[in-house]
């Protein structure tokens, strides 16, 4: 349990990870980062998780890192001397990390957002698979508004999302991009007329995820998150390797029946990831 979200996992397997601090606008505190990347490991971890949709409760999405965290709230963010400002880096990559895990899961992760998604929660959407919202929804890189350059991958991720001008529109201005905006470049995926509806559609997308074979959609994740930062020729030499791992003709066949048949088909879980 934690103070920051709930999160279940269905028969289906798809999980629904819920932020739960509308009165505080979801707002991220030191202790938000190890909960989210714990939880995310451990259904990776497990395999049964086929599916992950990332919503909220209240107004909004998030409005990102809690602005009494830069006031001496983060150890982290102590930078007297040479020492503590290599500790810094340090301590930053391992924020970052908290993030990769979304990234690096074998199911796809779907952010549902409504309201602001502010800061560090843009952050955390660009590492998600597959973003959709509602209509109030907006999206904005606030750091900026608060003399500092976004350190938790919206600056790496978002160029590879929206077109590289919309992007550096957004990270020099800080201007909130709209929810038919956000559609129209690329950014998320759909747009519904409320939350509930918002919600609803993600976990309709996450269901449908789910009932495909969890390898084959582990595969296509890991194949285009490759492709995305190298050529195309290495992207078809790693698909090589990937698909002599993968490839399954006992998981085709079943797949194929199923079609044929117009039934969802039944698949084992992905094998559980042994601890270190």
């Amino acid at each position: 349990m934690n103070d920051f979200f709930t999160l279940t996992l269905s028969d289906d397997g798809v999980a629904h990870l819920q932020f739960t601090r509308p009165e505080r606008m979801n707002t991220m505190a030191p202790a938000f980062f190890p909960a989210l990347r714990d939880a995310v490991a451990t259904l990776n971890a497990e395999g049964r998780a086929r599916a992950l949709v990332i919503s909220s409760t209240g107004k909004h999405f998030s409005a990102g890192m809690s602005l009494d965290v830069f006031s001496g709230g983060m150890p982290l963010l102590q930078m007297a001397d040479a020492r503590a400002r290599l500790a810094f880096q340090d301590g930053l990559r391992q924020l970052m990390r908290c993030f990769d895990v979304i990234e690096e899961a074998r199911f796809p992760v779907i952010a549902a957002v409504q309201g602001g998604c502010i800061g560090g929660a843009l952050d955390l959407a660009a590492a998600c698979d597959l973003r959709v919202c509602s209509a109030d929804a907006f999206f904005c890189v606030q750091e900026i508004h608060i003399g500092m350059a976004a350190d938790l991958g919206v600056l790496q991720r978002l160029p590879k999302i929206v077109p590289p001008g919309v992007a550096r529109e957004m990270a020099f201005t800080g201007d909130r991009l709209a929810a038919e905006r956000a559609l129209a470049v690329g950014l998320v995926n759909a747009v519904l007329p409320d939350p509930p509806a918002t919600v609803a559609h993600a976990l309709k997308l996450a269901q449908a995820i789910a009932a495909k074979s969890p390898l084959a959609i582990a595969g296509s994740k890991l194949a285009l998150n490759y492709a995305v930062d190298h050529p195309t020729a290495d992207a078809l030499q790693q698909m090589t390797l990937l698909q002599s791992a993968i490839f399954d003709m006992g998981e085709m066949a079943r797949a194929i029946e199923a079609w044929k048949d117009k039934r969802v088909a039944t698949f084992d879980p992905l094998a559980p990831v042994a601890p270190v």
